[in-house]
């Protein structure tokens, strides 16, 4: 036993000194981390990690959330050591400008990285996601005797994760779902950047988990290979909840003079403590040289190898008995649309122009969502607790009521929006679904940063937002969003929709769906709107931006409009009109897709020396860019008034009439 002990903790401290040398070399970094998870590293990942290091994608592979992501070098030096695409020149290059090794882990930048982390307890509520999806798509597609979805979402995470409000929002989720495929690693090291944490956290974790349904284990001691083994294995076993294993540590494990304490958290050794540390654990080894006994010990080829190939006989014994599932499966981990995609975007776009009364843009988009959520299959709705106001559910919409609903597709999220934002960005990296989620606009603030995430992470997550300007009224300002579209245009990435009528939210959807290359969010109205955009091809309302009405002559202004407020510039045109003056209307449901056209289009839209008048019920500043210096701005750089829409436009003056002036 001491032997085996002897060899685990010689196998950590390989991780120990990679992750030491790279933040010595970057003169940037936290070591601390590292070298204190690394015993609980080497158990998880050469006794329980099912992975192929060879193909980082293998769909059946375990999942693993490095949640407290400062601690980078730590799933660097795993990556590396198993096998993966990282060489030791690219943990060499750790914090350089377009390596494979950035500050935190970031998906798609390097192999076998799951997620981006870094924003604590956001990795933690995506690993929620992903033992979400897992469990939905083994109910979808697993049958008697084919067991093909079957895999573990692994987490470490640490003090500063649980101390984000959004740990409670997704963890309290994941014990109501029941995600019992769920192993989560607490490095209870008690330290934060500040020093101890008794200080500012005292929270009975443990209880705390209890209460929510989850299954805890420990605290067990960190460095204890042995007590890790075990806690791992009783996880295992556990069916119906999550598990906690809280592990003592201490951060810095191993450093003489900085275990322990918060210096170590955040800034390499030095070249003294380094070979202090060096001598106290008996690592005779130059920077990053690993021993070729201990590289082989650690190396995971040829067994990830093997697992997917036992995997890919059982999936071939699996499409044999079940070829349209097997097909289907494909497909959606495929990230590819339905065959018949074409027809169904042809029949969205037929239901809207069979819209014809005026019809708020929320109750337009469950209309599409009635034959989207039957049409496309891998979509995953829900809300945060509005499901009756942004009108999310569709008619094939199956809602999860307890933990044996595994096939639902629909979730009622609670008032959790950035646990809903988190979770649905988990979802969407684990694959085979297309999540939406649901909230008021003005409420975006608290899933922004979840938000920001789907665009940093470039992931097809679709956000509903709705009540989407001052036309709510009588709620008032504190549920009127203004700065909120402005806002959220800003997060590079995200296409942002205010569609105006039936047709341009059919194209929002659309469009969003099709995308793959980052989330959208469509931002539609309460009250009811007329239906304008009929006569323009879905194509060209696609382009974000276009000439919905123009005049007879050259125009000699062009007003901007998105959402509602389109059939006021179409209201101040007719009086314009009437007055012999010729002006254009242009909507501009997405301003990302208007700015991803050519020069050419956008000033065949917007003709360079035409005067410009922008208006929508927001801050104005954002439409500065569109009509410069010489143009004009109508709208609300104030908040709003609580009283019925027609008498809030008026007082704020969003008004045709005020158009008109403009002009």
């Amino acid at each position: 036993m001491q032997s085996t002990q002897a060899g685990a903790r010689e196998r950590a401290n390989a991780i120990r000194f990679l992750a030491i040398d790279a933040v010595n070399k970057a003169k940037s970094g936290h070591p601390g981390a590292p070298m204190g998870m690394a015993d609980i590293a080497e158990v998880l990942w050469r006794h329980h990690l099912r992975h192929n290091p060879t193909n980082p994608q293998w769909v059946n592979r375990d999942r693993f959330v490095l949640s407290n992501g400062h601690g980078s070098m730590l799933i660097y030096a795993l990556l590396h050591l198993t096998g993966y695409e990282l060489s030791i020149d690219d943990l060499k290059q750790f914090r350089q400008l377009h390596s494979k090794t950035p500050g935190h882990p970031e998906v798609d930048i390097t192999p076998g990285v799951e997620t981006t982390t870094g924003p604590l307890g956001q990795g933690l509520a995506n690993a929620v996601g992903m033992a979400l999806a897992e469990k939905i798509l083994a109910r979808r597609f697993n049958r008697n005797g084919h067991t093909i979805v079957d895999h573990r979402t692994w987490v470490f995470l640490g003090d500063g994760c649980l101390m984000e409000g959004v740990s409670h929002e997704a963890c309290s989720l994941a014990g109501v779902w029941g995600l019992d495929k769920l192993v989560c690693f607490y490095d209870d090291n008690g330290i934060s950047i500040d020093g101890h944490v008794q200080g500012w956290f005292r929270d009975d974790t443990a209880a705390r988990f209890r209460a929510y349904g989850w299954h805890v284990i420990g605290p067990i001691d960190g460095h204890d290979a042995n007590a890790v083994e075990q806690a791992t294995l009783e996880a295992k076993q556990v069916i119906g909840k999550p598990t906690l294993i809280i592990c003592r540590t201490q951060i810095g494990w191993g450093s003489p003079n900085m275990v322990g304490t918060h210096d170590v958290h955040g800034a390499p050794l030095g070249d003294k403590e380094t070979e202090a540390t060096r001598a106290a654990l008996d690592w005779p080894h130059a920077p990053f040289e690993i021993p070729e006994t201990l590289r082989s010990a650690w190396n995971a080829q040829a067994t990830g190898i093997a697992l997917e190939a036992k995997w890919q006989h059982d999936f071939s014994a699996y499409a044999k008995a079940h070829p349209q599932l097997a097909a289907e499966f494909l497909r959606v981990t495929r990230r590819e649309l339905p065959g018949d995609w074409p027809e169904l975007k042809q029949s969205l776009h037929a239901l809207a122009n069979g819209i014809t009364a005026p019809t708020a843009s929320r109750k337009s988009s469950q209309q599409m969502l009635d034959l989207l959520v039957a049409g496309v299959p891998e979509l995953l709705g829900g809300s945060a607790d509005l499901t009756g106001s942004n009108l999310t559910a569709g008619k094939t919409s199956r809602a999860w009521h307890d933990h044996q609903d595994g096939d639902a597709n629909y979730l009622s999220y609670g008032v959790r929006e950035f646990g809903m934002a988190a979770i649905m960005n988990g979802v969407v990296l684990h694959g085979g679904l297309v999540p939406y989620g649901g909230t008021f606009a003005v409420f975006s603030d608290y899933a922004r940063n979840g938000m920001r995430m789907s665009a940093l992470m470039r992931q097809r997550v679709i956000y509903v937002l709705t009540h989407d300007s001052i036309g709510l009224g009588e709620d008032g300002p504190t549920h009127q969003p203004v700065e909120h579209a402005a806002s959220l245009r800003l997060i590079p990435g995200l296409d942002l929709w205010r569609p105006c009528d039936g047709m341009e939210t059919a194209v929002a959807w659309t469009s969003a769906i099709e995308r793959h290359d980052g989330p959208s969010a469509l931002m539609l109205s309460r009250q009811n709107l007329p239906q304008v955009s009929g006569a323009i091809e879905p194509a060209t309302i696609a382009k974000g931006g276009y000439v919905l009405s123009d005049c007879e002559g050259t125009p000699e202004a062009v007003l901007i409009a998105t959402g509602s407020e389109v059939m006021l510039a179409i209201e101040a045109q007719q009086t314009l009109k009437a007055n012999g003056r010729q002006v254009r209307v242009v909507s501009m449901p997405c301003t990302a897709r208007f700015d991803a056209q050519s020069i050419g289009y956008q000033q065949q839209v917007l003709p360079e020396g035409v005067r410009r008048i922008a208006v929508e019920a927001g801050h104005p500043d954002y439409w500065r860019k569109y009509v410069g210096l010489s143009g004009a701005v109508i709208g609300i750089a104030r908040f709003g008034e609580s009283a019925p829409a027609a008498q809030v436009y008026d007082t704020l003056g969003i008004t045709s009439a005020q158009i008109v002036a403009a002009v």
